[in-house]
């Protein structure tokens, strides 16, 4: 898939908080009826989709009060609530939300959680999920 292409871009990158490292999905250049469109054309359409590279550690969360528990030890570094991105997963996203960035010749996303409308995951264990 593409994401295995990317091996040493994810090495590389660190994304931090709940953002998503995203590889654009190739668009056509052309309508169904065989017209060919203008590059900006493709950029300016409201929702994209693309390949999950890598993805942030989510959402930090505050460390548990000691007057609430005052008997348990507290965790050690920050916390965080995981994403539900894998990579691998196709993501639709809201482009106006999206940050471009292009490293070593390549487009790449990086496009907050919040901005994800859909994720299609090509997994064995999705069914698990649906029934």
């Amino acid at each position: 898939m593409v994401f295995e292409n990317h091996k040493n871009v994810t090495d590389k990158f660190i994304v931090v908080g709940d953002r998503v490292l995203i590889k654009p999905k190739s668009v056509d250049d052309r309508t169904k009826s065989g017209i060919y469109l203008p590059p900006g054309v493709q950029e300016k359409a409201k929702i994209q989709s693309g390949y999950v590279i890598k993805s942030g550690p989510g959402y930090p969360v505050g460390p548990p009060s000691d007057v609430d528990e005052p008997w348990k030890e507290g965790a050690e570094g920050p916390q965080y609530i995981p994403l539900q991105v894998r990579i691998g997963d196709l993501a639709i996203f809201v482009q106006n939300s999206a940050y471009e960035i292009e490293y070593e010749d390549e487009r790449y996303l990086i496009v907050p959680n919040s901005a994800i409308l859909l994720l299609i995951r090509e997994d064995d264990d999705l069914e698990d999920y649906l029934h």
